[in-house]
């Protein structure tokens, strides 16, 4: 995810996508230990996500 796109979001939405990629990892979780995950990246990349998204959300006014 793009800075620029975390900007434009208010709150809520990003409240919103922190909920979805929370539940998005957790998914992959369980993908990933019946072994049908095939990009191991993926979830090291929307932890990443999370964290700019808490990030964003500690820091807005």
């Amino acid at each position: 995810m793009e800075l620029q796109e975390l900007k434009q979001k208010s709150k809520d939405e990003l409240a919103k996508l922190l909920q979805d990629s929370r539940e998005k990892v957790r998914q992959l979780k369980f993908d990933l230990a019946s072994g049908k995950v095939k990009n191991v990246r993926e979830i090291r990349q929307i932890k990443k996500d999370i964290a700019r998204v808490l990030t964003f959300l500690a820091n807005a006014k």
